[in-house]
């Protein structure tokens, strides 16, 4: 079964958005995996389709109604659907390529884009969502957040990537930042290409990427080695 994908969101013209280009676009074309955007609006009563109201106990901004949201999920994920249900939240767990792979060796996603000051926290209780979030700042709603999620899986789909290698030797597949790249001319402004990359001993070359691989993660992401060494790897 295809990775099926359901966006809940106010803005669905903004999907596929980049997502319908490049690899992604024409695995979509292929039917690889599939995207719904699902309008919140849609699922108002009222004539001006309102979906937000003010936040209990004052402050600013406004909050998405939870009785609104959840007959959007419902619609978009009826009972028995076995796909995750998720929301785009900067308070959300951070997310990670263990996670992006988890993900991607399911059947697919149910996504909710927030907007606004928020999300009724009953909702997000109601119907399980699990909070993500892509890092430690602010968007403007939750629809670049999401993007971001799906391209990160989209690209680990089953014949997405031309050659099925390049998703398990890239940064943080081992807890590591990827060692870096070269490519012809053999010399650029002055700058040979490591020698060893060229000696044709491939065992000299998977010892020197793994080397410089340490050493980038060492300089740029220690906290990914701490990380490593807290579980024992």
């Amino acid at each position: 079964m295809a990775f099926r994908a359901s966006i809940l969101t106010l803005y669905p013209d903004m999907f596929p958005g980049h997502l319908g280009t490049s690899l992604a676009g024409r695995a979509l074309e292929r039917g690889d995996w599939s995207l719904e955007a699902v309008q919140i609006r849609d699922f108002a009563e009222d004539r001006h389709r309102t979906v937000d109201d003010t936040p209990a106990g004052g402050g600013a901004g406004m909050v998405l109604r939870p009785d609104i949201l959840a007959r959007a999920i419902d619609h978009a994920s009826p009972e028995g659907d076995p796909r995750p249900r998720l929301l785009m939240s900067p308070r959300g767990e951070v997310l990670r390529q263990p996670l992006v792979r988890e993900l991607a060796e399911g059947p697919g996603a149910v996504i909710v884009c927030g907007r606004f000051e928020g999300v009724d926290q009953r909702v997000i209780e109601a119907r399980g969502l699990r909070e993500v979030s892509i890092g430690d700042y602010i968007l403007s709603g939750g629809e670049p957040a999401a993007l971001v999620l799906l391209d990160a899986i989209v690209r680990l789909l089953p014949g997405v990537m031309g050659n099925a290698l390049s998703g398990q030797s890239e940064s943080f597949e081992d807890g590591l930042l990827e060692y870096p790249h070269y490519t012809r001319p053999q010399l650029f402004e002055g700058r040979a290409i490591p020698e060893v990359l060229t000696s044709g001993d491939h065992g000299a070359v998977a010892r020197w990427r793994r080397a410089e691989a340490q050493k980038l993660t060492e300089t740029r992401r220690p906290d990914l080695l701490a990380e490593k060494k807290f579980h024992g790897e």
